[in-house]
């Protein structure tokens, strides 16, 4: 695993408008190819800590960097196109009266190279066989974990260097969830860095290299996810009872 971070969080303080802060001294880095899990209580952060971090909220203090560089205050548009921080948000963002083909195709939108956008449609299919099966379905006609699944492939169009996911099984039942989830490894697999936010703990965790528990706005705990599973008193505190009753 390389020791220098593909996308670094670094003291970083934010909140909404005028409340208080959400995010308070807030560190966080996400290694090349390797899922890095965020979990914790409702209100520590997490989802906030991936706005940041894609350029949707601007920190009032502390910086960001992406392959060492400053990017602290950049827009999403340049997050996503200059620097390869793709977002992908809660819920589902298809567009459902469009193909799936053109909603994957909208993922590369700004790019004008066509030879690139092939190469990358024909990686994200392979990588997303329900996407290549229901190419030239509509969108809204797809399952919510078959949606899930194009939101990824959109995601990749642009070959980012991150994925950031924000609670990627929302809605989800647990045997859909659990394909979502197999999806995230295959994108860790072919090379691309994820920093995820999900509710569902312990299955976050056990398909995570890194976890990082928030609480108030900050790490409370890091370390490989295995450690964190194991720890019986971290289980009882976030992950929903003891890791000896599972």
């Amino acid at each position: 695993m390389a020791s220098e971070p593909l996308l670094e969080l670094d003291s970083v303080e934010a909140g909404y408008g005028r409340a208080a802060l959400v995010l308070r001294g807030l560190t966080v880095r996400v290694p090349p190819a390797t899922i890095v899990c965020l979990v914790g209580p409702n209100g520590a952060g997490k989802s906030t800590a991936l706005k940041v971090a894609s350029g949707l909220l601007k920190p009032r203090s502390g910086r960001i960097r992406v392959n060492g560089r400053d990017v602290t205050g950049e827009g999403p548009r340049r997050m996503l196109a200059t620097h390869g921080v793709a977002h992908v948000l809660q819920g589902h963002s298809v567009f459902p009266e469009m193909t799936v083909a053109e909603n994957v195709a909208a993922g590369a939108y700004t790019v004008r190279d066509k030879a690139f956008v092939a190469r990358r449609t024909d990686f994200v299919k392979e990588l997303f066989p329900v996407v290549a099966e229901r190419w030239k379905s509509l969108a809204g006609l797809l399952s919510g974990g078959q949606q899930k699944q194009v939101e990824f492939a959109r995601s990749l169009m642009v070959d980012p260097s991150v994925v950031l996911l924000d609670e990627p099984s929302m809605g989800l039942d647990p045997k859909t969830a659990g394909t979502v989830f197999d999806q995230v490894v295959r994108m860790r697999d072919a090379g691309t860095a994820v920093l995820l936010v999900e509710q569902n703990a312990r299955r976050a965790l056990e398909i995570a290299d890194i976890g990082c528990v928030l609480d108030l706005g900050k790490v409370h705990i890091e370390g490989p996810a295995g450690d964190l599973l194991a720890n019986p008193d971290l289980a009882d505190l976030y992950l929903g009872g003891s890791a000896r009753a599972y």
